[in-house]
């Protein structure tokens, strides 16, 4: 048995609450966005703020980090892009007209979706706005990005001679209920994905399957051939809104206010695990090494055996909802409303999880029919312990 987490280290330099938490392509780095209108960058290796990048006027809702550059959007309707070594303020990227709630990095382009109800995308390195993206009848929420290479056979391509120059789209998730997908070098709305009843908060795109899931409101999971823009499946038993999604080799986790995190078979659409004991809406999830991890509302990260959904471990100190998880060598890294970010060693739940996937493997192996018996057994012993001890007690099984 084990006991609720302790923290590696606090972090306590920002002065309001953390809204997002990047990690760097290279892992080197971590950059926190706040309500005091600041960004900070972290370094992995001694976890010691190495900048602190002011300029902007109001609060920042999101923030993305790159090796090089860091890139902040903020409240007062701009985007800034930072260098990482200098501190320096590099571009601002002006044109929204309200609030930049979520923007997104590829390639050369930099995405942006704002309450003023357009997407825009701007050259990275220009300061230039390139399209402007308009059509949704309310606030764009969430942004993916994909190539029609990805997805479209060659006969197809050459249907889109209109697009020749350039195959990138933007896929926008809006308040408004919809999704829209859109050709970025003419603005042009290609596809718009109808079904939804309540808003969307989130989206995973799955280009190599041509399929994209999106989350929304309406306490459902919708998913769509991103080329055809049908409808392929609902997943309908989340009691309250999708609020996060993740997916990993075909398994479809999603987080919500309904207090639980789902697995789905993405090819079925099948329901085949519920990871309960949160008090409060699941506000952001990862998944590593057959763990799940989540923050929630309820101010606790928590790990569960991602097969059998057994609660592993209680990670406590916060004082209000964990935005943003991310994880790194082994450390697990939260970032709160409360102003901290905390660091947390994940070392010995993980070497344990291994250890235990390691001998289901040598027991499949063996017997197929014992492995099966075996999983069911230590499944059920798992859940009698985790109700002996009650949802605030962590559980981890040796």
């Amino acid at each position: 048995m084990g006991n609720s987490g302790s923290a590696v280290k606090v972090c306590t330099d920002h002065q309001g609450g953390i809204n997002w938490l990047s990690l760097s392509p290279d892992g080197q780095r971590l950059l926190t966005g706040s309500e005091d209108g600041t960004a900070r960058l972290w370094s992995t290796a001694d976890s010691q703020c190495h900048g602190h990048f002011q300029g902007h006027e109001s609060y920042i809702t999101f923030c993305h980090l790159e090796n090089e550059a860091a890139f902040t959007c903020s409240a007062d309707h701009t985007i800034r892009k930072w260098d990482v070594m200098t501190g320096q303020c590099l571009a601002i990227y002006r044109g929204h007209t309200s609030i930049v709630n979520r923007i997104l990095v590829a390639k050369d382009y930099l995405f942006s979706g704002s309450y003023d109800r357009t997407a825009r995308c701007w050259s990275v390195d220009k300061e230039k706005q390139i399209q402007e993206f308009r059509g949704h009848r309310n606030c764009v929420l969430t942004l993916a990005h994909y190539s029609s290479r990805d997805v479209l056979e060659e006969e197809e391509e050459e249907e889109e001679e209109e697009e020749k120059v350039s195959r990138d789209l933007l896929v926008t998730g809006s308040t408004d209920c919809t999704v829209k997908v859109w050709w970025v070098s003419s603005g042009r709305c290609y596809q718009t994905l109808l079904g939804h009843t309540g808003a969307v908060l989130c989206l995973i795109l799955d280009a190599p399957n041509r399929e994209l899931f999106s989350g929304s409101t309406d306490y459902t999971i919708r998913t769509w051939n991103i080329v055809t823009g049908e409808q392929l499946k609902v997943f309908k038993e989340h009691q309250g809104s999708v609020i996060c999604l993740e997916l990993v080799n075909r398994h479809l986790y999603s987080g919500s206010a309904d207090r639980t995190v789902k697995c789905w078979l993405v090819d079925t659409g099948e329901r085949i695990q519920t990871y309960k004991a949160h008090k409060h809406s699941v506000s952001t999830l990862k998944y590593h090494a057959g763990i799940l991890f989540t923050g929630s509302g309820d101010a606790c990260a928590r790990a569960f055996n991602s097969r059998s959904g057994v609660l592993q471990k209680i990670f406590r100190g916060h004082k209000f909802i964990i935005n943003c998880i991310q994880i790194h060598n082994e450390l697990l890294y939260t970032a709160s409303h409360d102003g901290t970010l905390r660091i947390w060693d994940i070392r010995g739940i993980c070497k344990r999880n291994k250890r235990r996937l390691k001998k289901e493997r040598s027991a499949q192996g063996r017997s197929s029919q014992k492995g099966s018996l075996s999983r069911l057994f230590n499944n059920k012993v798992g859940c009698m312990v985790q109700q002996e001890n009650g949802e605030h007690e962590a559980v981890e099984l040796m």
